[in-house]
């Protein structure tokens, strides 16, 4: 074990015996204070951004992604920004199934923190219409106000996804970036955009859920 992941170990070793006493969630006025699972991730996220690119793959594996509210947003829900990536449409440019599940827990977080930023991205369009503007006529139609929402409609993959993104970090100065996808795309989703930001910021991410 080379010395970045035996760090990393440490630190999840730590957020672990954190976990073993127990804690759970309690109502801190209109937000909820961090669930141990989810310092845990925040631990973690820290600790992926201070390792090199070449570490990052062997850092996701300590990874343990869920549909908790993670602690950033309990820490900065003014900067962080809410990241929903887009699935593919259908030919009518219709939302499917995977993709409002990520949708449902965006907006999810967007009404629990509702100053939280949301950047929806997906180019690829369907019967004239990219994900991201699918997307984003989801969240307007379900109550996100419209100010809040922000399109990335010209990425074809997950990796411009991530990259493009960080474009709209940067011009804004984003402090942190939570990913919203399925389970089955989160890690390499999550890998992608910190390879994108280079350990500028923190990126963790929320498993959707239907």
């Amino acid at each position: 074990m080379g010395k970045t992941q035996r760090r990393l170990a440490a630190v999840a070793a730590t957020a672990a015996m954190a976990m073993s006493l127990g804690a759970g969630t309690a109502s801190a006025g209109p937000f909820e204070v961090p669930t141990v699972p989810s310092l845990y991730n925040g631990a973690i996220m820290l600790g992926c951004q201070t390792v090199d690119q070449g570490q990052l793959p062997s850092c996701g594996e300590f990874d343990a992604f869920n549909t908790d509210d993670p602690a950033i947003l309990n820490l900065n829900p003014f900067t962080t920004d809410i990241v929903i990536l887009g699935a593919g449409l259908s030919p009518e440019g219709n939302i499917p199934p995977v993709l409002e599940e990520r949708l449902r827990t965006g907006y999810r977080l967007a009404t629990t923190y509702p100053t939280a930023r949301i950047i929806v991205t997906g180019g690829v369009p369907k019967n004239g219409r990219t994900e991201a503007r699918a997307m984003g006529d989801w969240l307007r139609g379900a109550g996100i106000a419209p100010h809040r929402i922000t399109e990335e409609g010209n990425s074809n993959s997950t990796v411009q996804n991530a990259r493009f993104t960080d474009q709209i970090f940067r011009d804004r100065g984003t402090t942190g970036a939570v990913v919203v996808t399925n389970d089955f795309h989160l890690n390499r989703a999550v890998l992608n955009f910190r390879q994108a930001v280079d350990g500028r910021i923190p990126v963790t991410g929320v498993i959707a859920r239907g």
